[in-house]
């Protein structure tokens, strides 16, 4: 008899989990243009479970129950979330992230939107160089910038820096970075007060340092 009851017990739990599972689909698009978003990233909240859209934007993705979020994530575009809550059709419009794309960094002798830029510059701002709390400009350069490395020359207290970016190029030849301040070279340190600085970029490849030539291979 014990048996014949957790025959029909094992049954109902078997179809209240398969309940709770289900599968979702849908439609990612530009939230400007409306096109479908290939490659977007579908990613049940808290777990490794997720999706990538297919050329024409649509994703299937299987829930473990309905008591889920939904994260869409795309370069170049804000994260969007969606509550299952019993959907089996979930379409999500993302929107572009203008404000990084809009954001204006100092290449060679000009300007340009960084939306533009095909070369690897990373920026520091003013910001970032004030919560430092160094007087020594370089230092405030440390841990922002990847592929960038500073060491100090001696174990004095303000002692100068030493700076390479992605490693050493040269054996014999120095291996400094090429400074400029307002588009004038000011030599391989500097000596200026960090709260007189309005932004720093740093060019770490051969295209955003091409308008210098070899003096830029630094």
């Amino acid at each position: 008899m014990k048996k014949l009851l957790l025959i029909p017990l094992f049954v109902f739990c078997a179809l209240q989990l398969y309940a709770q599972e289900r599968t979702v689909t849908g439609k990612v698009t530009d939230g400007d243009t409306g096109e479908p978003l290939p490659g977007v990233n579908v990613i049940v909240e808290g777990t490794q479970i997720g999706a990538i859209t297919d050329i024409d934007g649509n994703y299937t993705i299987q829930v473990p129950s309905d008591q889920v979020t939904l994260n869409f994530s795309y370069i170049g575009y804000l994260t969007e979330k969606s509550a299952v809550a019993g959907k089996t059709t979930i379409d999500i419009t993302l929107i572009p992230e203008l404000q990084s794309l809009d954001e204006v960094v100092v290449v060679g002798y000009g300007t340009m939107k960084r939306s533009d830029l095909t070369g690897a510059v990373s920026s520091v701002s003013q910001d970032e160089i004030a919560a430092t709390k160094s007087s020594n400009l370089i230092q405030a350069m440390q841990g922002k910038v990847a592929g960038l490395d500073l060491y100090q020359n001696t174990g004095e207290s303000g002692g100068g820096f030493s700076v390479t970016l992605r490693g050493d190029r040269s054996i014999n030849a120095s291996n400094s970075p090429l400074i400029l301040v307002d588009g004038i070279e000011y030599g391989s340190t500097i000596d200026l007060n960090p709260s007189d600085i309005e932004s720093m970029e740093i060019l770490k490849d051969a295209s955003s340092t091409a308008i210098y030539g070899t003096r830029g291979a630094n």
